[in-house]
C-alpha cells in the first residue's frame, strides 16, 4: 500500500497566532495529494513541511470564509510558476464561484491550464474519489470523504486446502468460483481505508454520515464546551461535540483542529478533557507541521 498520511499545515481558525497558521491540510493518498482549505500562509507552510506545488493534485475548499481559502492565490500561482504538468482539480461550492474567480485571478501572473474546476452543489456531490456533503454553517459549506473501495484478501491456506493455485486464483477472483469452490471460502473481505474532513459546521446528520466508520477523521474543534452557545451561534463545533461524532461513527483516529485564537497551547489539556467526556478512542490535537498517518486496516483470518 502506498503512503497515506495527513500533513498539517495550519491549525488556527479565523485569526492566525504566533504558533498556529491559518488552515491547511495536505492528505497524501496513493501518490495523490489532496490540499484541503489552504488559508493565508499555506505556500510558506508547504515549504516548511517539505512539500512543493508538484505534490498537489486536488485543491478542495469547504467554503469561502477567508481562513479556509485566502491561500488559494499563492498556491495557484506557485503551481503555474513551478510548471506543474499534471491536472490539478479544484473542488469548491458552486455558490461561491464569484469568490473562486477572484482568488484564482487575484494578481497578474502567467496562468496555467492544468487547473480543472469542479464546482459542486446540492446536498450530495461526488468528484473522483471524493464524496462531498452539505454541512450547517452560515455560508454554504461542504465536508469531504476519501474512500478506498472494499476489496478481498486471499487466504493461502484455504487456497492450498482446495488445491487452487496459479491461474485458477485469478479465475476465482474474477468469476467468484472455481470447481465448485467459492471466493468466500478462500478469502475475507478487506474494508477500504477512509478519511473524512469536516470543517465549519454545527452538529447535523451529514457530519455523522461523512464520519461513519472512517479510519481518520479531521474535524474542527473551534471551541471548548464552555462556549457551546457561541459555537452554535457561529456554526462551529466544540471538542465535546467532535467526540460525540467520533464515538457515534466508530472513528479509529480522531484529529482535532481549527482552534480559536483565544486558546493557547496551555489549553490543550482542557480540549483533551472535553473530548474524553464523549470519546475514549485515539485522539490527536493537531499542531502545525505534524504528520499523522492514516491507520492501517487489520484483517484477521476467520477461525478454521
Amino acid at each position: 500500500m502506498s503512503s497515506r498520511e495527513l500533513v498539517v499545515l495550519g491549525t488556527s481558525s479565523a485569526v492566525p497566532t504566533r504558533h498556529r497558521n491559518h488552515n491547511g491540510y495536505l492528505l497524501r493518498w496513493d501518490g495523490q495529494g489532496f490540499l484541503f482549505d489552504p488559508g493565508e500562509g499555506t505556500q510558506r507552510q508547504m515549504v516548511h513541511a517539505g512539500l512543493s506545488a508538484h505534490d498537489v493534485d486536488w485543491l478542495c475548499l469547504t467554503h469561502f470564509h477567508g481562513d479556509h481559502c485566502l491561500g488559494v492565490p499563492g498556491v495557484v500561482q506557485r503551481i503555474a510558476r513551478d510548471r506543474v504538468r499534471h491536472p490539478v482539480r479544484a473542488v469548491f461550492p458552486a455558490s461561491g464561484e464569484t469568490y473562486w474567480r477572484r482568488l484564482r485571478h487575484a494578481a497578474a501572473f502567467a496562468d496555467t491550464p492544468v487547473i480543472r474546476e469542479h464546482p459542486i452543489s446540492g446536498d450530495l456531490a461526488g468528484v473522483g474519489p471524493l464524496t462531498a456533503r452539505r454541512l450547517s454553517h452560515p455560508v454554504e459549506s461542504y465536508g469531504y470523504r476519501v474512500q478506498e473501495p472494499d476489496g478481498r484478501r486471499m487466504l493461502p491456506d484455504r487456497l492450498a486446502a482446495h488445491g487452487i493455485r496459479g491461474p485458477e486464483i485469478s479465475e476465482l477472483q474474477r468469476t467468484g468460483s472455481v470447481r465448485g469452490v467459492t471466493l468466500d471460502e478462500c478469502s475475507v473481505q478487506k474494508p477500504g481505508q477512509s478519511m473524512a474532513f469536516v470543517m465549519d459546521t454545527r452538529l447535523c446528520d451529514t457530519v455523522f454520515e461523512l464520519a461513519s466508520g472512517v479510519d481518520l477523521l479531521v474535524i474542527e474543534a473551534t471551541f471548548l464546551s464552555s462556549e457551546s452557545a457561541l459555537a452554535k451561534e457561529y456554526g462551529h463545533l466544540t471538542a465535546f461535540e467532535a467526540g460525540v461524532v467520533a464515538a457515534d461513527a466508530g472513528v479509529r483516529r480522531l484529529v482535532l483542529t481549527h482552534f480559536s485564537e483565544r486558546y493557547a497551547f496551555d489549553a490543550e489539556p482542557s480540549f483533551v478533557h472535553d473530548v474524553r467526556r464523549s470519546f475514549d478512542g485515539e485522539v490527536v490535537l493537531a499542531r502545525d507541521l505534524m504528520k499523522i498517518p492514516v491507520p492501517t486496516r487489520q484483517v484477521h483470518s476467520p477461525a478454521k
